[in-house]
């Protein structure tokens, strides 16, 4: 079994370093997919962990499986051309591949403090006030890394299925949230509710609104996320909050 989780995943590094973005997402995906042509007796499944961002800009949301691939900003690009370079060696060479399509997840372990999610957690248990690139009013579909590592495993167990090869899967908790949204549920769970976000409005090469159907995976494979978005950001707050050395707040409060 493969999963190929290798990327660049950074939406601005992309933007600034296309090349090297381009290296690590495309040349990637097809070094590890000729590998696995070439080594096709040893090799049962593989599972390429691609993005929302591969669908690119949409009028008609969510997005569903069967809409075009239409990225334009260099890391959607390099996420869409992944993608159909899964289904051209499933077609081509019978590589028993599919693909994974989630929204911006998010989790304990991730110290990127530049994310969204681990810096604004980490800069309310310090009492900074959050700060948000964008101008706050991206929509997304943030989804939990247990629910995450939970789809891939199904998908995982259903290959090499024919009616789950060459395919491509959306899983997310289909609840989407503008980023101001979703900072204002992390510091009402962590009872920083004094803490106003900072707004630089400086980011760029953003689709303003992405979230997923995921009525394939429900149907095909069985699958729903187990966490709620507040029930995952509450898990993620008590990981940093440990990983860091801070107690929880005494007036914190889960939300759900």
């Amino acid at each position: 079994s493969v999963f190929h989780l290798g990327a660049q995943t950074i939406v601005g590094t992309a933007s600034r370093s296309a090349l090297s973005t381009f290296e690590a997402n495309v040349r990637g995906t097809w070094n590890l997919l000729e590998a696995c042509k070439t080594n096709d007796r040893l090799i049962e499944r593989v599972v390429v962990a691609s993005s929302d961002k591969a669908y690119g800009v949409h009028e008609t949301l969510p997005y569903t499986e069967d809409a075009p691939l239409q990225g334009i900003y260099p890391y959607d690009v390099s996420k869409s051309c992944a993608d159909l370079i899964s289904f051209s060696y499933f077609h081509s060479y019978g590589v028993p591949v599919a693909v994974t399509r989630c929204g911006n997840l998010f989790g304990g372990g991730d110290l990127n403090y530049n994310r969204l999610v681990p810096g604004t957690i980490r800069q309310a248990l310090r009492g900074e006030a959050p700060i948000i690139r964008s101008d706050g009013k991206l929509v997304r579909d943030y989804f939990y890394v247990r629910d995450a590592v939970q789809a891939y495993m199904r998908l995982a167990e259903a290959l090499p299925g024919e009616k789950f090869t060459g395919q491509a899967f959306n899983f997310g908790t289909e609840t989407p949230v503008s980023v101001l949204e979703l900072v204002d549920v992390i510091l009402k769970t962590m009872g920083r509710k004094d803490l106003k976000p900072t707004i630089l409005n400086e980011a760029g090469n953003e689709i303003p609104k992405q979230y997923l159907d995921c009525t394939k995976a429900r149907n095909m494979l069985s699958w729903s996320p187990a966490y709620s978005l507040g029930e995952g950001l509450s898990e993620t707050i008590s990981w940093y909050g440990n990983h860091l050395g801070y107690a929880p707040a005494k007036n914190a409060a889960g939300v759900r």
